[in-house]
């Protein structure tokens, strides 16, 4: 009998083993750990533990996504009649949510992007807000890869009397540690490099001071913007290869950019890795690894449509730091970027392996 194998669809879902799990039985009254898996259970606390120590955090929390890490805090943090700073040039969603969601509150949003922060919009801002502002940066930013300068916002920050929230998806915290470098609190997506698996959706957040963690606490509770005990346990697994794949991640990654800087159908490369990139200075003195994503521009989407489908090893992906290298035309998704504008997320394939498949696909354009 000939073993047929499984065809492969893409998107389909994994098919799990059995999750073992057991139900709760309350002890007497008042001296329980865990009475609801909404509140508290021994998989988050095992998770929440390793992220707070890579993290150099006081405690880190888990939720169901990296969006949730992100209106979680802004939702417990932030205060009616207060100022809120959002990305002007980062994730897309967190502004859409500020705009929606928190100015019918009464919060006064401003959109700034990670030049704004460093060129004196930051503190302008401050100025007029008075205490109690909370400000969300995110570095390097995505997709353009641009980069802010942690030290000197946290400063300015402290200075005002203002909360720094840092979103650490693209970097992780094994590429930066914001929390060391004054920020208040970290949000991230753990869905992406950090789980690196593309199978599942996590976010967390990360606190300086613990007198933080009771209201975030309270926000996951009451929203249920919680995490599933198979996906805890999923990403307390992909951390002991976090390591070993981030490296060899941000190995083809500085490898993709040197090539594609010189490639004759690439219009132009980011990389705060690349000694010349115009982020490379501050990326460098607060970066220990600059991450997966690298963005090159070319003429148009077509191009990129070519590119893609002659490739060997890149696939067509809006989410990002997994083992295999993809790539996103972020335009389609309303992104301000030319419409040959690409992020891709270097996998870990053998590096000879990646630049090779990258140039014949380009030269099929």
């Amino acid at each position: 009998m000939k073993a047929v194998a499984a065809e492969h669809v893409p998107g389909a879902p994994l098919q799990p083993g059995p999750v073992l799990a057991a139900p709760y039985q309350l002890g007497a009254e008042g001296t329980e750990t865990d009475t609801y898996a909404r509140a508290s259970n021994p998989g988050w606390r095992a998770l929440e533990s390793a992220l707070a120590a890579l993290e150099g955090a006081a405690a880190a929390r888990v939720v169901g996504s990296g969006m949730s890490a992100v209106t979680v805090a802004l939702r417990s943090l932030s205060r009616g009649g207060g100022t809120v700073v959002v990305p002007a040039d980062g994730y897309y969603q967190v502004r859409a949510y500020a705009r929606e969601r928190l100015e019918p509150l009464g919060i006064t949003v401003h959109e700034l992007t990670c030049a704004q922060f460093g060129d004196g919009g930051l503190r302008a801002v401050l100025a007029d807000a008075g205490e109690g502002a909370l400000v969300l940066a995110e570095t390097p930013s995505n997709p353009g890869l641009d980069v802010v300068d942690l030290r000197a916002t946290a400063a300015l920050c402290r200075t005002a009397g203002a909360l720094l929230m840092v979103d650490n998806t693209t970097a992780t915290p094994l590429g930066q540690q914001p929390l060391a470098l004054g920020a208040d609190v970290v949000v991230a997506s753990g869905t992406k490099s950090l789980s690196g698996h593309s199978d599942l959706l996590m976010g967390y957040l990360a606190v300086a001071d613990g007198a933080l963690v009771p209201p975030l606490e309270r926000e996951r509770l009451l929203s249920g913007a919680v995490l599933g005990p198979f996906e805890t346990w999923l990403a307390h697994r992909s951390l002991g290869t976090a390591g070993l794949r981030f490296d060899r991640q941000c190995a083809n990654a500085l490898a993709v950019a040197t090539m594609l800087r010189e490639h004759p159908a690439v219009r132009s490369v980011r990389y705060p890795g690349l000694d010349d990139d115009p982020a490379h200075p501050v990326a460098a003195a607060q970066m220990r690894r600059f991450g997966p994503l690298v963005t090159f521009r070319l003429d148009d989407e077509q191009q990129f449509h070519r590119f893609v489908a002659a490739s060997e090893l890149v696939t067509a992906a809006t989410s990002f730091g997994g083992i295999h290298t993809t790539a996103d035309r972020r335009a389609r998704w309303g992104d301000p970027v030319p419409p040959g504008f690409v992020r891709l997320s270097c996998g870990i394939e053998d590096t000879a392996d990646l630049l090779d498949d990258l140039d014949r696909a380009l030269a099929r354009r």
